[in-house]
């Protein structure tokens, strides 16, 4: 209950756009890390059990990880201009 009523502090007293960027700002960023650590996990179970297919693997293990890093930078940015704003 302690966090909300921060939240709400903090978003009546800065806007609720500036409070709604930041939150969606560290949900982007949270997300990203979330996603790049199934990408990997998923890539080294796969090697463990196709050794000889590590190197296909690993070079789509690596696009998928950009593409997502690639959205969460959006999503970040959105959200860093919404709380300048």
């Amino acid at each position: 209950m302690a966090l909300l009523t921060v939240l709400l502090q903090a978003a009546a007293g800065a806007g609720l756009a500036k409070a709604g960027g930041a939150i969606g700002a560290g949900v982007a960023a949270i997300a990203a890390g979330i996603g790049v650590g199934n990408i990997g996990k998923s890539a080294l179970e796969s090697i463990a059990r196709q050794p000889e297919a590590a190197n296909d693997i690993r070079a789509n293990m690596i696009l998928a990880a950009a593409l997502v890093e690639g959205v969460a930078l959006f999503g970040v940015i959105a959200g860093l201009l919404a709380v300048v704003s």
